[in-house]
């Protein structure tokens, strides 16, 4: 059986100092958003979400417990279509 080869020892770690900066560095992008200077949402943008939200996992339910119709895919695409509505009025929420 051969030997295993011995493990040579590298030395690591960082070569400048953490939070250190190369002279006369400036970032290309700045990091504020301006998030604050908007106003906060209407009170109807959280009743839209909340609105398609449940009403799309309402119709899920409905579409695959057969009570009132037989599982259909326009049912399943109308369903996913209102969570998707909700998702997207949740990501127009501040």
């Amino acid at each position: 059986m051969a030997e295993k080869p011995t493990k040579r020892r590298v030395s690591g770690g960082r070569t400048t100092p953490k939070g250190t900066h190369p002279e006369g560095y400036r970032p290309d992008t700045v990091s504020h958003t301006g998030h604050q200077d908007l106003p906060p949402s209407p009170p109807w943008v959280a009743g839209i979400m909340f609105g398609l939200l449940g009403s799309g996992i309402a119709v899920l339910v409905l579409n695959y417990s057969t009570s009132f119709w037989d599982t259909s895919n326009g049912i399943l695409l109308l369903g996913l279509a209102l969570v998707l509505g909700g998702i997207i009025a949740a990501t127009q929420y501040r």
